[in-house]
């Protein structure tokens, strides 16, 4: 078969079999009486192996190795192509993000698209003043794609830098940011899970609150902890149950108390918060520290059920839960 019946037949031209021919990876098996090249059948069929092989990504001198030497072993060469591979991918996936949150800041001209590279190399840069500085950008009208912004809050392990990424996200135009700061609810890191809720708990509006109230539920008592501490702020009543179940574990305690403080704004709310937290102090498995922490709690919460509550615990067989209530109860007397 001539050269142009097998680039015909193969669908490599021609110009690439001769090509071939010349690094020894095909040679044609004989020559007409004209002196044309004449390609027998093994010939085609090594021509099959070689474009094989290059759609696997072997350059030209791999081929040859694979088809020519006995003692080639393809498990090395085509492990190191999977791990070639996924670096390619890993790194056409980084460009493919980086121009998405360039697109997404819509920018008006060159000038503005530099400014965002000059962003986005900031939140990626090993220095934290240089992170800590793009978070704050948004404050000189800096377009900050809040994908980048979210990335980087789940991420950021420096307390300062965490916090201004917080408020660049509370600050943020782009309506997205809660429900990107909630998948990251479901992470299976906790820190990440711990960053997540700190920064929705810093978002303006009712869908950062609705995440918040579903992370109640969430199985981390460090996401329902701080879910329960935001929402109390923002006078949701069913925080409540997991407040008070803080001051029982002993964890953020004060700060659980304190937002128990501010839900009983009403004379209503007061009462429901007192009543509960006499429960929990009746109850049979709460434990001495936390009869005390509770006993702390209802000095905060106004109404006749508090006062109660506290005239009768200055009684209680536990002296420390006694002490503590009549003491307690001078104060609130007193005002």
């Amino acid at each position: 078969m001539l050269i142009g019946e097998v680039a015909r037949r193969s669908g490599v031209s021609a110009r690439m079999l001769r090509h071939y021919e010349s690094l020894g990876l095909v040679r044609p098996s004989g020559r007409t009486g004209s002196g044309y090249r004449e390609y027998a059948a093994d010939d085609i069929r090594r021509i099959f192996h070689i474009e094989s092989l290059r759609s696997l990504g072997l350059s030209l001198r791999e081929i040859g190795r694979a088809l020519d030497d006995p003692d080639f072993a393809p498990s090395a060469l085509v492990g190191d192509l999977v791990r070639q591979t996924r670096d390619r991918i890993a790194a056409e996936t980084e460009l493919l993000t980086r121009l998405s949150r360039i697109d997404a800041a819509e920018p008006a001209d060159w000038e503005d698209v530099l400014q965002v590279v000059a962003l986005l190399q900031g939140l990626g840069s090993q220095s934290a003043d240089a992170r800590q500085r793009a978070a704050l950008a948004s404050a000189r009208g800096v377009p900050v794609p809040v994908e980048a912004l979210v990335e980087a809050a789940l991420s950021e392990r420096d307390p300062n830098v965490a916090g201004a990424l917080r408020w660049a996200l509370a600050r943020s135009d782009d309506g997205g940011g809660p429900a990107l700061l909630a998948k990251g609810l479901g992470s299976p890191v906790a820190a990440v899970r711990k960053r997540a809720v700190q920064s929705l708990a810093e978002l303006p509006g009712d869908e950062a609150a609705g995440h918040l109230r579903d992370a109640l539920t969430h199985p981390d008592v460090v996401v329902r902890g701080y879910a329960a501490l935001a929402l109390g702020t923002r006078g949701v009543a069913e925080a409540v149950p997991t407040l008070i179940g803080m001051i029982v574990e002993g964890g953020n305690d004060t700060e659980a108390a304190d937002a128990l403080s501010t839900l009983a704004s009403d004379t209503a709310a007061a009462e429901r918060i007192a009543t509960a937290l006499v429960d929990r102090l009746t109850h049979a498995t709460t434990e001495a520290p936390a009869r005390g922490r509770l006993t702390q709690a209802l000095a905060g919460i106004p109404g006749q059920t508090a006062s109660r509550a506290l005239a009768d615990l200055a009684h209680d067989d536990d002296r420390a839960v006694a002490l503590t209530a009549a003491y307690l109860l001078g104060l609130r007397e007193a005002r």
